[in-house]
């Protein structure tokens, strides 16, 4: 996902498109949640608008993180539209643009597909009940309650006499 700014200038007359899979084991290095990465696909072009770049890109692949809860492996699937915009010389961007300015004669497009990646990453996830292969936890004095759980009217034992007393049976 490098290509130098030669090959991109002769772009400039004809479409430029790219469809790769790219390996990006990398990512769990950076982020230790992340447990394992799937390839990622990562579709997009090359358009020109004077003397800006821009890759407009579809990147898609799945994630293996732990469920909060009970650590047990979760599949996060994305699917990402984002655009990167890129340009040799000073341009003046707009207060909502973010341009990157090319450093030498190269652009290289895989770091900025590994931040929206670790950008679309939620802060938590949560296994399905199928998924989960163990009883929720629960300790001395606790358990954790679901919502169908939570919806029914259970009594406090402490409170089971003051209950009766409401009641005018």
């Amino acid at each position: 996902m490098k290509w130098n700014m030669q090959q991109l200038r002769a772009a400039k007359h004809r479409q430029f498109s790219f469809d790769e899979t790219v390996n990006l084991d990398r990512l769990k290095e950076v982020n230790e949640e992340i447990r394992s990465v799937s390839p990622v696909q990562v579709r997009g072009e090359a358009i020109f608008t004077g003397n800006v770049v821009r890759f407009p890109l579809h990147i898609t692949g799945t994630l293996i993180l732990p469920c909060s809860r009970t650590l047990a492996d979760v599949e996060f699937p994305f699917d990402l539209t984002v655009e990167e915009q890129f340009t040799e010389s000073d341009y003046v961007a707009a207060s909502d643009e973010d341009i990157h300015l090319i450093e030498g004669e190269t652009v290289d497009l895989l770091p900025f597909v590994e931040e929206h990646i670790l950008l679309e990453m939620p802060m938590q996830v949560f296994a399905e009940d199928g998924e989960q292969g163990e009883a929720p936890p629960q300790g001395k004095g606790w358990e954790l309650i679901t919502e169908p759980e939570a919806q029914e009217k259970k009594v406090d034992p402490r409170l089971a006499d003051l209950a009766k007393f409401f009641d005018k049976q």
